[in-house]
């Protein structure tokens, strides 16, 4: 890897992580586009550039976050069985998850007509634009949601995809779960980047956090950006073009680049 591939993950990080595509799937095709190796520290350099967009969340949220106990207990609770998920799992995401472009390929289009099938349903409710006030989870909502994110360990699921429908199947409101999806990602990220770097940042070299640097500013830039957007977006859009996307993208991965 280089500074410009740094400059690059970074902003294709800041642009899918909080969208219903798999941030994780994109990086790992850019990496394929790009002919970068699978080496450890690019393994570690997905996990660990997502720090980038979470503090972006941080600085937009952060005043939320403390502003009353029930929204901090709902993030923390939902945190739980993640944080199990993936520390039990660490060894086969890092070895086998990640790096699997056709395990991802498939995940976007079965992730993909979920969605569609899923919002589709949605519409036949009456709930095909509903957004709503947004509130604190209960406990109960809380660790649904934090169970459903931990299918996104497996490269291609998507994390907000995840969360988002499983609020939204709990009868959550779209702007309460996009927004909780957003908080969410921060002690996941946060967990997921400082363990990695626990385990594997004693091998870096300068050159390394150099482009962890660069990647983690840029990645954090976008996301500012990115997340304005979705919250516009979801006002008067579904989620279905993110579905048909998915599919679209994972029929070209297969068929192009596996």
């Amino acid at each position: 890897m280089n500074i410009f591939h740094s400059i690059v993950f970074g902003a294709v990080e800041g642009i899918t992580e909080f969208l219903p595509i798999s941030s994780t799937a994109h990086l790992e095709i850019v990496q394929n586009i790009m002919r970068i190796p699978s080496t450890d520290f690019v393994k570690s350099f997905e996990i660990v550039i997502q720090l980038g967009a979470i503090f972006a969340v941080l600085a937009l949220y952060i005043k939320k976050i403390f502003s009353s106990w029930q929204y901090f207990r709902s993030v923390a609770v939902a945190f739980i069985p993640t944080g199990i998920i993936g520390f039990v799992l660490y060894k086969i995401i890092k070895n086998i998850f990640l790096g699997n472009l056709p395990l991802a390929a498939l995940m976007l289009i079965l992730g993909g007509i979920f969605i569609i099938i899923f919002e589709k349903r949605q519409a036949r409710r009456g709930k095909y634009l509903e957004t709503g006030e947004t509130r604190a989870l209960t406990v109960r909502e809380a660790l649904a949601v934090g169970t459903a994110q931990a299918l996104a360990v497996v490269p291609g699921v998507s994390r907000s995809a995840a969360v988002i429908i499983a609020g939204r199947s709990l009868g959550l409101s779209r702007a309460t779960i996009v927004e909780f999806s957003f908080l969410l990602a921060i002690p996941t990220m946060l967990a997921a980047s400082v363990y990695d770097l626990y385990k594997s940042g004693s091998v870096f070299s300068g050159a390394d956090w150099k482009m962890l640097a660069v990647g983690f500013i840029v990645s954090f830039l976008v996301a500012l950006f990115s997340v304005r957007w979705l919250l516009r977006y979801i006002k008067k859009h579904s989620f279905s073009a993110f579905g048909w996307y998915r599919i679209a993208l994972g029929v070209i991965v297969l068929l192009f680049f596996i």
